[in-house]
């Protein structure tokens, strides 16, 4: 099953393999793609679709110092080479958009205050330019100004499509500005945007309308992290949570729902990818954890339709063709995720240089 096609969108996947989000750290410090980020997609390129690393929709909201941006030209001409390259091998990316919200400490991005929909920090320490800091409370965005980040969205969709990309995935997990919203650990608000978990996905709601009006929804993916404590997170209901966007996402029509089903901290249990399947109608995607073997089984089993592997791809650019295969894995190194440079990064054997 996992080298069956698959229809999600206006995408038509070659294989149900797909390479998760995975945050890199290797843009500089104005957050442009490069030649070698370039050569990194395209050597993944047989998945069946690539789904970047959060690229930051807007100046000063850094939250890995290096990740890379789309709110210039000038990384709509960067990014260029980076779709390129994946096309000339064969493969189909889309950009993942996002927004850090209070995860974007001020000391990374020239001293400019985060934002959230409310005034309550990440817990702990970050670390930053400067070395590790507190994290900083952020301040709480006016509905004034809900607009404006809706808007921005928009915009970066648009940049992507100009850049090459097949389409867009909405980053709504992992405790950045979207799941801050959605969550009520974090959101606080007694406006439309707080309170019922209905007024919490507003924002959401209206990012996607909004994404899909300028690109169109068979090109717009959407992940979220129902369980996922990473980044001081927590929501006093996610089973009931994930049901009500599980039917609220059918009238969007995006191209997949894609679903973190655990949480990296297991400070929060549930079994979410279930009440997904059973409301939403369209293409689910699975991910964390998943390995081929239970991949496999799963879509067989009509439990999702793909799984988005993370390490995986990290590790071995030619993932599916070893997974066929059924030879050995390479092994990653965790101490290059965010390391500047090829190791770690571009030089993980293909299985015919291994």
């Amino acid at each position: 099953m996992l080298f069956t096609p698959l229809k999600a969108g206006a995408f038509t996947l070659a294989n149900r393999m797909l390479m998760a989000p995975l945050t890199r750290a290797r843009a500089d410090l104005a957050h442009m793609p490069n030649e070698l980020m370039a050569e990194y997609y395209a050597q993944r390129a047989s998945a069946g679709l690539i789904i970047t690393e959060c690229t930051m929709i807007a100046p000063n909201t850094s939250a890995f110092v290096t990740e890379p941006g789309i709110y210039t030209p000038e990384h709509v001409a960067a990014w260029r080479q980076v779709t390129d390259a994946v096309h000339a091998k064969g493969g189909q990316i889309v950009m993942q958009i996002w927004h850090a919200g209070r995860a974007a400490h001020p000391a990374n991005n020239h001293g400019v205050e985060s934002v959230a929909p409310s005034a309550i920090a990440i817990s702990g320490e970050v670390q930053t330019l400067i070395g590790k800091v507190e994290q900083a409370v952020p301040r709480a965005l006016t509905s004034e100004e809900i607009p404006e980040l809706v808007a921005a969205f928009a915009a970066a969709a648009k940049s992507a499509i100009e850049a090459g990309f097949d389409g867009v995935e909405v980053h709504a997990a992992n405790g950045y500005l979207i799941d801050q919203f959605l969550r009520d650990g974090s959101n606080q608000r007694t406006d439309n945007y707080g309170g019922s978990i209905e007024n919490r996905a507003r924002f959401l709601f209206e990012i996607l309308t909004a994404v899909s009006a300028a690109i169109g929804s068979e090109r717009v993916g959407l992940r979220l992290s129902p369980l996922n404590s990473y980044n001081s997170m927590i929501d006093s209901d996610p089973l009931a949570w994930i049901e009500f966007l599980s039917t609220r996402l059918n009238d969007y029509k995006l191209a997949y729902l894609h679903l973190m089903r655990a949480d990296f901290f297991q400070q929060q249990n549930g079994d979410v990818m279930p009440i997904a399947r059973a409301h939403y109608k369209g293409v689910l995607i699975g991910n964390m954890g998943y390995s081929s073997a239970e991949a496999e089984a799963a879509i067989r089993d009509n439990k999702l339709d793909a799984v988005a592997f993370g390490t995986g791809f990290l590790a071995n650019p030619d993932l599916p063709a070893r997974v066929k295969a059924g030879v050995a894995l390479n092994a990653p190194d965790q101490t290059t995720f965010y390391t500047p440079g090829a190791k770690g990064y571009t030089d993980y054997p293909s299985m015919q240089a291994a």
